[in-house]
């Protein structure tokens, strides 16, 4: 006995989200300011960096550090204190402390800029900013405490802490004779003894969050591509509101082929002849003669249409001419409302001729 099976895709009747997000899905949550964006890889970069220009700028700031406290002890001492010196001393030290920390301002703008602009690229949204009362929901706030990114956000944060105290200690544990030897140290060898093991451990752990802030947005873009994920019902609706739906296209379509033959139609009757296969093909060609360059095609089709043109030719009294390759050749070369190219000239002035000769009329 055999045995036939059809297989059937269960998905065409499942709200199972299976398929990837399409691009008008993705570009309308991106208006609405939803990207996979991870908050940990700017912090990490601006620690780095931040480290990292103390490293290159260190012997510049110690010496802007050095020369404005030397400036502020000499003017104090030399200078007497009233409303006026007081008010220009701490404008001197204002200026002197945004020159001291103006590298690590420029460093920390730039690479926060940059980390952003690298995982999303420019974007401006307000929808972010709105207020939704479904935030102020307990039930709502719960399940986001709860759930499983609430759990790997705790894990991440765990993960971090364990990791910094491991490089902490091992970096400290590596400079334990350095630091036993601190005392025996005038006070210029114990600040730069400090200074090279602070710049040290900020450099260390910046590489340390940098990595895993890289393995955080992996896991942010799966998250934001999973949340976006659609069924096959989804993406048919979509479809239907953003091309139409295919019926009413249908529809449409249909109408819009009945009013341009009706208007075809309405030129046969000034068409001087009417060229056909002789059953599947029918052109109608019109020349006026002074005002027309060459010879242009009114109408033109196969079959019914075909047939149509034949019957409205024969109500107007149009000369209706056989020859099948003229036909075939002006069906396949030419558009309606189009004039005859030079090649068929020859074909089409003979037909011509011809008609006008059974008209009695003088070419």
């Amino acid at each position: 006995m055999a045995l036939y099976r059809y297989r059937l895709n269960l998905q065409l009747f499942s709200g199972e989200k299976t398929e990837q997000a399409t691009p008008k899905k993705k570009a309308d949550a991106r208006k609405k300011g939803q990207v996979a964006k991870s908050q940990e890889l700017p912090g990490a970069f601006i620690l780095f960096f931040c480290f990292l220009a103390f490293m290159m700028f260190g012997g510049y700031m110690k010496d802007h550090l050095y020369k404005m406290i030397f400036g502020v002890l000499n003017d104090m001492l030399l200078t007497e204190l009233n409303m006026n010196s007081v008010r220009a001393l701490f404008s001197q030290l204002l200026v002197e402390m945004i020159l001291l920390l103006a590298p690590i301002f420029l460093v920390s703008i730039v690479v926060a800029v940059l980390g952003n602009y690298m995982q999303i690229g420019f974007m401006m949204s307000g929808e972010a900013l709105a207020m939704k009362f479904s935030k102020l929901n307990p039930v709502e706030g719960a399940k986001r405490i709860f759930s499983m990114r609430a759990v790997v956000d705790m894990l991440k944060t765990l993960l971090k802490m364990t990791l910094i105290g491991f490089i902490v200690y091992s970096s400290l544990w590596g400079e334990k004779d350095n630091l036993l030897n601190m005392a025996n140290l005038p006070l210029n060898g114990m600040l730069k003894i400090v200074s090279g093991i602070a710049v040290m451990l900020g450099i260390k752990i910046g590489i340390a969050l940098v990595v895993l802030s890289v393995f955080d947005y992996m896991y942010q873009k799966y998250e934001y591509e999973k949340s976006l994920r659609m069924s096959k019902q989804d993406i048919k609706d979509e479809y239907k509101k953003s091309e139409g739906d295919p019926l009413i296209k249908g529809k449409i379509k249909e109408k819009q082929r009945k009013m341009a033959l009706q208007r075809m139609m309405q030129d046969v009757p000034k068409a001087d002849v009417v060229i056909t296969n002789p059953t599947h093909y029918a052109i109608a060609i019109q020349y006026e003669a002074g005002k027309m360059e060459a010879p242009r095609v009114l109408a033109k089709g196969t079959d019914f249409v075909a047939l149509k043109i034949r019957e409205v030719a024969k109500q107007n009294g149009i000369v209706t001419m056989e020859n099948r390759p003229l036909a075939r050749a002006l069906y396949d070369q030419v558009e309606i409302g189009q004039f005859i190219p030079a090649d068929l000239f020859q074909a089409v002035a003979e037909v011509l001729a011809y008609v006008y000769r059974l008209k009695g009329k003088a070419k």
